[in-house]
């Protein structure tokens, strides 16, 4: 599979959070290693995890060559749950794909910087066109 296929399941799974996850939006995340997905995720009912803490729990073993595609920027404060950005960092995960920046004013490039600043690479844009056009109606912007 192509990374655009791996950002595009990762859309394709964020469907399943809705109605449930409404007011937040309804985000997807697959972890992929050695060319396969290994565990996938998406945004739970309000107060339970964020996308990327269930496809980190759905998966059993070592984050080493593992990448992680996810369809908005991992949150980096604390709200009903902890900060992803954050959790992240203690993965041991090394490469983390976002497709577009959180517009919401408390993160808005701050999960990014959170994930970098730890020594993740870090790459935004993937099929952003694709995933803005589902998500724009549950981020308030367009």
């Amino acid at each position: 599979m192509s990374e655009d296929a791996y950002m595009l399941r990762a859309l394709e799974i964020s469907k399943n959070a809705l109605p449930a996850c409404v007011p937040n939006p309804p985000v997807g995340c697959v972890l992929v290693k050695d060319g396969a997905v290994i565990a996938e995720g998406y945004t739970q009912a309000i107060g339970g995890n964020h996308a990327e803490v269930e496809a980190l729990g759905a998966h059993r073993g070592s984050m080493e060559g593992v990448t992680m595609y996810v369809t908005l920027e991992p949150c980096s404060f604390v709200g009903r749950t902890p900060s992803c950005a954050h959790t992240l960092v203690g993965t041991g995960i090394k490469r983390v794909v976002v497709a577009i920046l959180d517009p919401d004013v408390r993160n808005n490039g701050k999960g990014i910087r959170v994930l970098e600043e730890a020594g993740i690479k870090v790459e935004v844009g993937l099929c952003s066109e694709q995933v803005h056009d589902f998500l724009a109606p549950h981020l308030g912007k367009s």
